[in-house]
């Protein structure tokens, strides 16, 4: 007798687990849809004078400012169509504030050619984005042959002897070389999806439960 309760209690915690999972989605969900009408709102908008905004995720700026090309990195990535290359990224001071700049991605081969580095410094739109935590998964950058895999600010700060605002500045415009990141709001959302697995594994639970307890009781 003492075992049964003993099973059932265990069988009722796993239910209010999975059900506590499932209502953790939702949440999940409700806060990630806010998060995309915000992008997409913003990513509507003119572009405004950087050094005149409240700087925020997504926000479209035009600002001016010195690139050193100097200490320019090469960013492993893949391109829209997943064709491996370099996202060229750049060390830019802007009203005397360092920022980083992906200006976008070239093939392998482009890497340190000069037709690269032709860039209008005095007329700059962009969209800024915070930037990303470093993967641990990812491999370790190679600061002496300059081919990057993450933005690990203790390597960029080594490379460069610099600290940078926490707001990366990703170049948009129609431009052949690089090929600036089209930025848009698709975000992966499958909160939805992971809350019905939840929940059919808790109604799917209790429903074995209930016909086993019927069964041997």
């Amino acid at each position: 007798m003492k075992n049964k309760i003993l099973f059932s209690v265990f069988v009722y915690f796993i239910i209010l687990v999975l059900i506590s999972l499932g209502f953790w989605q939702i949440y999940r969900l409700n806060w990630k849809l806010k998060l995309i009408t915000q992008i997409e709102d913003s990513l509507k908008n003119e572009p405004i004078e950087l050094n005149e905004s409240n700087k925020k995720n997504y926000l479209r700026i035009k600002t001016s400012g010195i690139i050193d090309f100097d200490k320019q990195i090469y960013l492993y990535n893949l391109n829209e169509n997943g064709k491996p290359g370099f996202e060229v990224i750049n060390p830019i001071l802007i009203n005397n504030e360092n920022y980083l700049i992906n200006r976008g991605w070239i093939p392998f081969e482009k890497k340190g050619l000069r037709e690269i580095d032709k860039f209008d410094q005095k007329n700059i739109i962009g969209t800024l984005m915070l930037q990303s935590k470093s993967s641990i998964f990812k491999p370790e950058n190679d600061l002496k042959k300059n081919y990057w895999f993450t933005l690990n600010r203790d390597d960029i700060f080594s490379f460069t002897g610099k600290k940078f605002s926490e707001y990366v500045i990703y170049l948009n415009g129609d431009i052949d070389i690089p090929q600036p990141r089209v930025i848009t709001a698709k975000i992966s959302n499958n909160h939805k999806k992971y809350a019905i697995t939840w929940f059919s594994m808790a109604i799917s639970i209790l429903l074995l439960y209930l016909y086993f307890r019927k069964k041997n009781y």
